[in-house]
């Protein structure tokens, strides 16, 4: 009785997701119209073993999609023209796109560089109703950007991006609490947020494969079998979503990897590499406004065996040093061997502006940076500064040296030890 009072309800429509229809290619394109209605993805080259990030509708005829392997993209796809990504100029566009819903709501949780979800509950007066405010957002996007964006419109976050996802590209769905039943009775139950493929594997052995037929499960038969999930993904069938719209949805870890075009198995070029990493990551932290404080590496093998360390600091940093001085020391603890993939992790995010109690003791001193330097190499030498002084003149550093990364690109101001890389 309670589900079917929920469904009845003439809940208003308050919540937006906006998904940018194959928004790497698309940037690409947009910039390059002679691409335009060509097989395109964006991503690495076969020969250096990379990955397609995104792939426009074209390119997705043929079966290219992102996370495939770009020799296999190929061979699908002779034609597909691939790019290389370029991440600086898709972040640029997201905030463009970013400060566009922030006109009419105030409620704006990201979920990546092209999408979010929006609660535009009290912005009718200014702006009118949701639908009208969707059109507006898709018609502010397209002229501001030159980009087009899919936007679903719905009571629930659930069923807001769900209705996004209908009629792409250039999509605009709107489902209103009746219509709900309609809609989600014959789609597949991997359409469910939470329904990966094991759990699938598991409701088809069940003999259920829609989720109007999840629906019609008994809720305590769904909890005894698949505990606490199965709640959550029996509630989704029956489009109830309490969650709401949260702004300050906090990033949860921020990381880099690469894999090698061929395997390396020179330990000091690894540790080269690993440096490299951790000084994108902290700039990408410092970016952000976001300090973290757990380390992760991850190596893979030639043989593709995969191993991770990590360990919790003592408290949290976005300085490159820091990072790598951490990581180093993960690294002494993988095995020897030739590796064909290297990154790092940090998770344990939160503000920069989070207030700590002080360390009684005083800073711990910055270990060096450079590949391959030990604590002996400054043995004897008289202490020139207070290692509190020492950290503050590294984060003034860090910040005239973010300007100059921001203005003129990345690679203008590097570490001492990363300034040859190129050239080697």
């Amino acid at each position: 009785m309670g589900v079917g009072f929920l469904i009845g309800m003439d809940e208003p429509l308050t919540i937006l997701h906006v998904d940018m229809d194959a928004f790497y290619a698309s940037v690409e394109i947009r910039d390059a119209p002679e691409l335009a209605g060509l097989p395109v993805a964006v991503g690495g080259r076969s020969d250096s073993r990379g990955v397609i990030s995104a792939a426009s509708y074209e390119a997705r005829a043929f079966g290219v999609h992102s996370a495939m392997p770009t020799s296999i993209a190929e061979r699908m796809c002779p034609d597909l023209v691939l790019l290389p990504p370029s991440f600086e100029k898709y972040t640029r566009v997201s905030r463009t796109i970013m400060e566009i819903f922030r006109r009419y709501t105030p409620l704006v949780e990201p979920l990546s560089l092209d999408e979010a979800f929006l609660d535009v509950a009290g912005c009718e007066r200014l702006h009118g109703d949701a639908i009208e405010i969707g059109r507006s957002i898709r018609r502010d996007i397209l002229k501001e950007t030159a980009l087009v964006a899919s936007i679903g419109v719905a009571p629930t976050k659930f069923i807001a991006k769900l209705a996004s996802d209908l009629d792409k590209p250039d999509g605009f769905r709107v489902i209103r609490r009746n219509e709900i039943r309609s809609v989600l009775d014959p789609l597949p139950v991997g359409k469910i947020f939470g329904v990966g493929r094991s759990t699938a594997k598991r409701l088809a052995s069940l003999g259920v494969h829609t989720i109007g037929q999840l629906a019609g499960l008994e809720r305590d038969d769904v909890v005894e079998r698949f505990g606490s999930s199965g709640a959550w993904i029996h509630d989704l069938a029956h489009g109830i979503d309490p969650r709401r719209v949260n702004p300050k949805r906090p990033e949860k870890s921020h990381g880099m990897e690469r894999t090698y075009a061929e395997d390396i198995s020179d330990r000091e070029l690894l540790k080269k590499n690993l440096y490299e990493y951790c000084e994108e990551v902290a700039f990408a932290l410092r970016d952000r406004g976001l300090q973290g404080k757990t380390i992760a590496i991850k190596a893979r093998f030639s043989n593709f065996k995969t191993v991770t360390r990590s360990r919790t600091m003592d408290r949290h940093t976005n300085l490159g040093a820091r990072i790598y001085a951490t990581a180093r020391e993960l690294f002494e603890r993988v095995p020897p061997g030739a590796l064909r993939l290297l990154g790092v992790q940090i998770s344990g995010l939160e503000d920069v502006r989070t207030a700590h109690q002080a360390n009684l003791f005083g800073e711990p001193d910055l270990p060096s940076a450079e590949a391959g330097a030990t604590k002996a190499s400054t043995q004897g030498e008289p202490l020139r500064a207070s290692k509190g002084t020492k950290e503050a003149r590294l984060r003034r550093a860090m910040k005239g040296a973010d300007k100059l990364r921001k203005k003129y690109g990345k690679r203008i101001v590097a570490p001492g030890a990363l300034v040859d890389r190129d050239k080697s």
